[in-house]
């Protein structure tokens, strides 16, 4: 294995942990304003996934002998920099209003700025492109195959726990209930 890819995978990694810094200090500021949280159900499996993302590059690499191979890698890294930086990009739009946790405060507006503009989930993007080409960095295909397959009903999950949640925080119709952000629909929590 490459060391640099150790270290990109490392520096990923060490992002993921400024992530949950940020997300706790978002959390106390929207709780403090009447945030509800939803969702937890998956949220540890999402957690699961992250953190077998990395592993999983480093481990396929070093175990299958994966070479770099310039011609995949090279636009892969790009790829794999787009991510963050749209991630990122996210996380500054949404201010304290972003969170690794679906939390809404209700009341207040959709953000409608930066990449939410042209999309309602970009954040989403970022994970599923970053879920692929992270791994084929270093050719760790079968990596990004896994996290693809496993990714895929997660965020489909994720992205039907937000929209109730985004909905029921708007007062939207047919949002009455307080969203459970689970499979089956709106309940109480």
């Amino acid at each position: 294995m490459s060391p640099w890819y150790a270290l990109l995978v490392a520096a990923v990694g060490a992002e993921r942990l400024a992530e949950l810094a940020v997300s706790r200090r978002n959390a106390r500021w929207s709780l403090a304003r009447g945030g509800v949280v939803t969702g937890r159900g998956h949220y540890p499996l999402m957690v699961a996934l992250h953190a077998g993302l990395l592993a999983g590059c480093l481990l396929e690499v070093r175990l299958a002998r994966r070479r770099f191979r310039p011609a995949l890698g090279w636009p892969m890294l790009g790829l794999t920099l787009a991510a963050q930086a749209l991630r990122w990009w996210c996380v500054r739009t949404l201010g304290p209003r972003w969170n690794t946790q679906v939390i809404v405060v209700p009341g207040m507006p959709l953000v409608t700025a930066g990449p939410y503009r042209v999309m309602r989930h970009p954040n989403y993007l970022a994970v599923a492109v970053e879920g692929a080409a992270l791994p084929l960095v270093h050719g760790a295909w079968l990596t990004a195959a896994a996290f693809t397959l496993l990714n895929a009903p997660l965020l489909a999950v994720r992205i039907r726990c937000e929209n109730a949640a985004l909905a029921w925080a708007a007062g939207g119709a047919g949002a009455a209930a307080r969203p459970t952000g689970e499979p089956g629909g709106h309940g109480p929590r």
